[in-house]
């Protein structure tokens, strides 16, 4: 089994990658080649920074975003999208202005507006996953979050609370993503990245 791990300039790709060997991938590609992406049988798209800056890299990848829509929409390869990759799932995020997502999972990616004010923006630290709707990929536990925008939108299958809820997870069809980092989560993490190399949608 191959499993690419994006490299478009804009992810945490060591640990994800050690992360990913340690849950048991054997062959795990981290490449920038539409190529391998093309003939993967799974995808992990990884993400660190801002929303457009993150976009922005991902298209200028050519022939990437090709790839993924062929291999994953079109041929239902198992995807997984991390932090500001699952975020690149949405419509469009408004970070410094408002950029297009890949428009797979309908919602947007908006600032986190905490209900206490005191609340303190980004997000970081340790916080519990709670299920919104079952999903094989998705149990309880804690898991580690650094992030200052959300997703707002459809197909949530957990949250976490920040002075109010914020979206954790979503996931149709073969599609999936997490606001938190599994690479960062310890053992809850490895658990999670050994369900979804499980996984068979």
């Amino acid at each position: 089994m191959t499993l690419a791990l994006i490299d478009y300039g804009a992810g945490n790709l060591h640990s994800v990658a050690n992360a990913l060997k340690v849950a048991g991938a054997i062959n795990v590609a981290v490449t920038a080649d539409p190529e391998v992406v093309a003939t993967a049988d799974r995808i992990v798209l990884p993400g660190v920074g801002a929303f457009g800056a993150c976009a922005a890299a991902l298209r200028g990848v050519d022939g990437m975003v090709e790839a993924l829509e062929r291999r994953v929409r079109g041929e239902g390869a198992p995807f997984l999208g991390i932090c500001v990759g699952m975020q690149l799932m949405a419509d469009a995020g408004e970070e410094m202005g408002e950029h297009p997502g890949l428009g797979w999972i309908s919602g947007r990616v908006r600032h986190l507006t905490p209900g206490d004010p005191t609340t303190k923006v980004p997000h970081m630290g340790w916080n519990d996953v709670r299920p919104a709707a079952w999903h094989p990929l998705i149990e309880a536990g804690e898991a580690y979050f650094l992030h200052s925008y959300a997703f707002e939108g459809a197909d949530v299958i957990a949250n976490t609370d920040h002075a109010g809820p914020i979206v954790a997870a979503i996931a149709r069809d073969n599609l999936a993503g997490v606001q938190f980092h599994p690479e960062k989560s310890q053992r809850y993490g490895l658990a999670f990245l050994e369900r979804f190399l499980e996984w068979r949608p």
